[in-house]
C-alpha cells in the first residue's frame, strides 16, 4: 500500500504562511522558520502552492519560470534548505504543477506571438475564428493579439495562456522541468486543473443549454494518453525521499505523490484517472462539495449544501472509486482520493459549515473529527487546525483575487446598485478568505510579518492564533494533534471501507470504518442542538472533542470516534 494512503497532508500558501524579512509577503525562510511547528502538528506532506517566478496575476498560478523562484519567496538556495529540512524531519514536500497554462510573460509566450512561423507559435493554442468559451476570470475564453491578427486561449485570466499539449515538443519540455524538481528530491506534485489538459480539437461551442459550463473543458479526448506519457516517462523513474531515492527494485520504492485537481470529473470517472491499473496518477480531489463561484454566483449565490446533501456526495465518490471497471478497454482497479474541506480557493471551512460565532472551539473539531476520519488522505489546509475564518472585507479595495476583482467590473461597475448584494456574497465565498495571512499570535501582524501584510488580517487574529492555543490543552491545535496521532495509530482509518450509518439525518454525521476486524464508528452532532446518542452503535470512545469519557446524550457539535465490535454492512 502506498504510503500516501496513511498521510496527512498540509497545504501551505507561502504568500500568507509567514514572513522572514519584513516585506509583508510570506517567503520560504518563513516556511523554514515553521517546520518544527509542522512536524509537531503530525502531518506527513507539505503542498506548496507555486513558488515559482511569476507577475502574479493570479498569484503565482501564472508562471514566467518553471525553474526559477519568486524572488519574493527567496533563492534556490532558500528551495534546497526548505527541502532538506522538511526530510530531516520525516516530512515528504510536494510542488504544484500548473501546466494547463503559463504566464504570457514566459519565454515561450514571447516568443510564440512574435510571428506565425515562429518556433514555439504551437506551444499555444491560436485561432483566426473562434467559438464562445469563456473565461474562469469573466468574458471571452479568447484574446486577440493585434501582432499576429490571431486569438490565443486563456481559459483563466488573459495573462495565462493555455500551453498546447498536442505538440510533443512541449509536452517534452515540461516533462524535463518535472524532472529537474524531481532530480533535486522533490516527493511529488499536486497537479492544477489536470483534466484540462485536453482540449477538443474542433474546439466547438457549447452545446444549447450549457453556455459557459466549464466542466465541459474537463476529460479531453487524449487526456489519458498524456497522463499515461507523463507516467511513463517521468513519474514511474522516481520515489519519494527514503534514504537511497532511485536505487532498488520497483516494488520496494515508495510511490511519488501525486494529486490531480479534479475540476469537471465524476466520481464515475474518477477510476481513469486513479485505478490502479491505469499507470496515470495517485490521488484526485474533487468539485462536488466545493463552494459555487462562477461569475453569476456573487449577486445570486448558491444555497450551501444541507448536511444530506453533503454526505451523499463523499457515500457517492468512496461507492465509485472502491468500485472498479472491469470490462474492456477502461480497466481500472480501485482509485484513491485526497478528501479535504478547505483549500486556497475555498472560504474558510469553519465559516462555512461550523458556528465559530457561538461554537468555535467544538464546530471546529467536530469538523476536524470527519475529516481525518473519512476514507482518503486528509489535507488540511493552513490555519484550519487553530480554526482561523472568514475575514471581514468591507470593500472591494481589500480583495485581492482576480476573480472577485474582474466579476466586480463586470457586474457591478454597470449596475452600482449591486454593489451591496456583491460585497454581502464575497464576504461568504471568496478565495481571499482562505488566503488571509497566518496566526501566528496576538502581536502586531499576528505574527506573520513585522511590515504590511500584503492582505488584510483578520481582526480576529488577537483571539484565534497559534501562540494561544499551543499554550493551552484544551484548544483546536491541541486536539487536531490527537486526532492525526489517532488516526496515524488506526490501520481501519487507513485501509477502511467506508459506510454511511445515517445517510438522511439531518444533524448527524455517522460512518464506520472497518478493516481486518477491527471497527471505528464517527458519530458528530454538527448542530447547536442536543441529539439522543445513535442507540445502534455501543462501544468505547477512543477520542472525543468534550472529553474521551464523554456518553449519554451528544451536545452541540459534539463528535466521538468509537472502537466497536459490532459490523455494519
Amino acid at each position: 500500500m502506498p504510503n500516501y494512503k496513511e498521510s496527512v497532508i498540509y497545504q501551505i500558501y507561502p504568500r500568507s504562511f509567514a514572513d522572514s524579512d519584513g516585506d509583508g509577503v510570506g517567503d520560504l525562510r518563513g516556511i523554514i522558520s515553521k517546520l518544527d511547528y509542522l512536524a509537531d502538528l503530525g502531518v506527513d506532506v507539505l503542498w506548496l502552492s507555486p513558488i515559482f517566478e511569476s507577475p502574479n496575476a493570479d498569484n503565482g498560478y501564472d508562471i514566467s519560470d518553471y525553474e526559477a523562484i519568486m524572488p519574493q519567496f527567496g533563492t534556490m538556495a532558500d528551495f534546497d534548505e526548505l527541502l532538506a529540512g522538511a526530510h530531516e524531519r520525516g516530512l515528504n514536500l510536494i510542488l504544484d504543477l500548473v501546466v494547463n497554462h503559463s504566464s504570457d510573460e514566459h519565454r515561450w509566450f514571447v516568443e510564440s506571438r512574435k510571428s506565425k512561423d515562429n518556433p514555439y507559435r504551437d506551444y499555444y493554442i491560436w485561432r483566426k475564428e473562434i467559438n464562445n468559451w469563456q473565461s474562469f476570470f469573466s468574458g471571452p475564453a479568447w484574446k486577440l493579439d493585434e501582432q499576429t491578427g490571431e486569438y490565443y486561449l486563456h481559459l483563466f485570466a488573459e495573462k495565462q495562456p493555455d500551453l498546447n499539449w498536442e505538440n510533443p515538443r512541449l509536452r517534452q519540455e515540461i516533462y524535463q522541468m518535472m524532472r529537474f524538481w524531481l532530480d533535486k528530491g522533490v516527493d511529488g506534485f499536486r497537479m492544477d486543473v489536470i483534466p484540462f489538459l485536453s482540449k477538443d480539437p474542433d474546439f466547438p461551442d457549447y452545446p444549447e443549454g450549457r453556455f459557459g459550463d466549464l466542466t465541459i473543458h474537463a476529460n479531453g479526448p487524449r487526456i489519458h494518453e498524456f497522463l499515461q506519457e507523463m507516467h511513463r516517462e517521468v513519474l514511474t523513474h522516481y520515489t519519494t525521499h527514503d534514504g537511497n531515492r532511485i536505487a532498488g527494485p520497483p516494488d520496494r520504492r515508495t510511490a511519488l505523490i501525486t494529486i490531480g485537481e479534479g475540476f469537471g470529473v465524476s466520481a464515475s470517472q474518477a477510476n481513469l484517472y486513479v485505478g490502479e491499473n491505469r499507470h496515470e496518477l495517485g490521488m484526485i480531489y474533487h468539485f462536488d462539495h466545493a463552494v459555487p463561484r462562477e461569475e453569476h454566483r456573487l449577486i445570486h449565490p448558491a444555497p450551501e449544501f444541507t448536511l444530506p446533501q453533503l454526505k451523499a456526495i463523499f457515500s457517492n465518490w468512496n461507492a465509485a472509486l472502491e468500485t472498479p471497471e472491469a470490462e474492456g478497454d477502461n480497466q481500472t482497479g480501485t482509485g484513491w482520493q485526497n478528501v479535504y474541506f478547505g483549500n486556497h480557493d475555498n472560504p474558510r471551512v469553519l465559516s462555512r459549515f461550523g458556528d465559530p460565532d457561538h461554537f468555535h472551539y467544538q464546530s471546529a473539531t467536530a469538523l476536524a473529527t470527519v475529516l481525518l476520519t473519512l476514507r482518503g488522505t486528509p489535507g488540511i489546509y493552513q490555519g484550519d487546525e487553530i480554526g482561523m475564518t472568514n475575514c471581514p472585507f468591507t470593500s472591494i479595495d481589500e480583495f485581492d483575487d482576480i476573480q472577485v476583482r474582474n466579476a466586480w467590473q463586470v457586474l457591478v461597475v454597470p449596475n452600482p446598485d449591486l454593489a451591496n448584494t456583491f460585497l454581502t456574497t464575497a464576504n461568504r465565498i471568496a478565495r481571499d478568505h482562505a488566503r488571509t495571512p497566518m496566526q501566528w499570535s496576538n502581536a502586531p501582524g499576528a505574527g506573520f510579518t513585522t511590515g504590511k501584510p500584503w492582505l488584510k488580517i483578520n481582526p480576529n487574529a488577537s483571539y484565534v492564533n497559534v501562540a494561544d492555543q499551543q499554550a493551552g490543552n484544551q484548544s483546536v491545535l491541541a486536539y487536531y494533534k490527537r486526532l492525526i496521532h489517532l488516526r496515524k495509530q488506526t490501520p481501519a482509518l487507513h485501509h477502511g471501507t467506508y459506510r454511511d450509518l445515517l445517510p438522511n439525518h439531518p444533524d448527524l454525521w455517522v460512518f464506520s470504518r472497518a478493516w481486518n476486524g477491527a471497527v471505528y464508528v464517527t458519530v458528530a452532532n454538527l448542530s447547536a442542538e442536543v441529539i439522543a446518542f445513535p442507540e445502534a452503535i455501543s462501544g468505547t470512545t477512543v477520542l472525543g472533542n468534550y472529553g474521551d469519557s464523554a456518553s449519554g446524550p451528544l451536545q452541540a457539535w459534539e463528535a466521538r470516534v468509537i472502537k466497536t465490535e459490532h459490523e455494519f454492512s
